[in-house]
């Protein structure tokens, strides 16, 4: 866990300072997602290591939550989201949007979609473990 006061000790430039007074405001699992984001940051900027390949920091585990019997394609996405936040979801909007369009459009079972959903996510997810090897 992040320590704060270790934080402000070092914390010299406004942009630390904000960071930090924003991080204080912050749930507990609002600071968790944070920290995974700033890990995937600086992994992605090769920061995890000395060889400056990229590799080291491994990837975080995702937090998946059990699915709910009755869940919507849509609140199925915002949980996927919560479980994989390492995950770009800009990068896959195309395909989470045609899942989507497949269930409202074409009357696709909803079931089958989170299914198609889960997948997805899944298979993202290795790859960027893979990726980051």
């Amino acid at each position: 866990m992040l320590n704060p006061a270790l934080l402000s000790q070092q914390a010299g430039s406004a942009e630390e300072r904000r960071l930090l007074r924003l991080y204080r405001k912050l749930d507990a699992e609002s600071r968790r997602m944070l920290l995974t984001f700033a890990e995937f940051l600086a992994q992605r900027a090769g920061e995890g290591d000395a060889s400056g390949t990229g590799h080291g920091a491994p990837i975080a585990e995702p937090e998946l939550e059990r699915r709910p019997a009755d869940e919507s394609v849509v609140a199925a996405i915002k949980r996927l989201r919560r479980g994989y936040p390492m995950l770009d979801s800009g990068t896959m909007l195309q395909e989470t949007s045609a899942l989507m369009a497949e269930h409202v459009l074409q009357g696709r079972d909803a079931a089958s979609v989170i299914d198609d959903l889960e997948s997805l996510f899944a298979a993202r997810y290795a790859a960027l473990k893979e990726a980051s090897r």
